[in-house]
């Protein structure tokens, strides 16, 4: 490999099953990072190899590693020690009590993948001691004893998003009754309480993307009242999908033909809305045009 082409960095995975493994993959997964499940460790080289020849595609790569790997999950202790020589491996490794662990089995009905002709408890006691040393070693260990899947993908997303980075994105969508309601939004807004520029021959031909219908929208009266309460009426709903983990919602703004109240709207709407922590805001006009 050139010297050029810098092998990036790799996250293992790992832990007890039952811990949360599926859920911490999911998150890192909305975080942008790139999850392989269920690797063998004899391949986390050549993924870091990858990284380098992919010319910064895969920046950021997340390798789940258990003991679903059965006799080849035994070298992951070495092989990770030989990778964390060149810092470009870090570990995760999942934990929850044993009470815990049996209970989540249970109530999927499932065994554990180490239990053979035994008990769960015989199962994680088994896995406990194979993953020891690989747990000694990792530089984050998270009980997740306490926690369930939403509180562990809010920790997941504490630990490994970059500084800045959104942790909900929300895209506030223009559209047109007469088109038919939007199915996929979270909320509806309708602007059609305002008058209709389309009725306005110099207005007719524009579209809300244009300085003479903003200024004829935002003038009447209730519009810019409308948009600010709604704005300060959504901050503690962006708020709460953050606390939740909910990663993307939708706010639809309708008006008849999705032209001008609508499009006006959404784009004020989502300058107000980018003032909430943690949110990315994304403008969508999904009519505009098809007059």
């Amino acid at each position: 490999m050139d010297e050029d082409q810098a092998a990036g960095e790799i996250l293992i995975v790992t832990g007890m099953s039952g811990a949360g493994r599926t859920t911490a993959a999911n998150a890192l997964e909305d975080l942008g990072w790139y999850v392989v499940d269920n690797l063998p460790p004899q391949m986390l080289r050549p993924l870091l190899d990858l990284t380098g020849l992919a010319a910064g595609a895969l920046p950021k790569i997340a390798a789940v590693v258990d003991v679903r790997g059965r006799d080849l999950f035994g070298e992951l202790p070495a092989i990770a020690s030989s990778l964390r020589t060149g810092g470009q491996l870090r570990v995760l490794f999942l934990d929850a009590s044993d009470e815990v662990l049996v209970r989540r089995f249970e109530s999927v009905r499932r065994p554990h993948p180490l239990q053979g002709d035994g008990t769960i408890l015989d199962g994680i006691r088994r896995e406990r001691e194979r993953v020891a040393v690989i747990r000694e070693s990792a530089d984050v260990i998270v009980d997740t004893s306490a926690l369930n899947i939403h509180q562990l993908a809010n920790r997941i997303v504490d630990l490994f998003s970059e500084e800045g980075q959104a942790r909900h994105t929300v895209t506030v969508m223009s559209f047109g009754f007469k088109y038919g309601l939007p199915t996929d939004v979270d909320l509806v807004a309708d602007m059609r309480f305002l008058p209709n520029p389309f009725w306005i021959p110099e207005l007719k031909g524009l579209t809300g993307e244009e300085g003479p219908v903003r200024d004829f929208v935002l003038s009447q009266d209730g519009a810019l009242e409308f948009i600010d309460a709604y704005a300060l009426a959504l901050h503690p709903v962006l708020e709460g999908y953050q606390r939740e983990n909910k990663r993307h919602s939708v706010v639809a703004i309708g008006c008849t033909g999705g032209k001008h109240r609508s499009v006006v709207t959404a784009i004020e709407l989502a300058r107000r809305l980018a003032e909430v922590p943690g949110v990315a805001v994304r403008v969508k006009h999904r009519d505009l045009g098809r007059e």
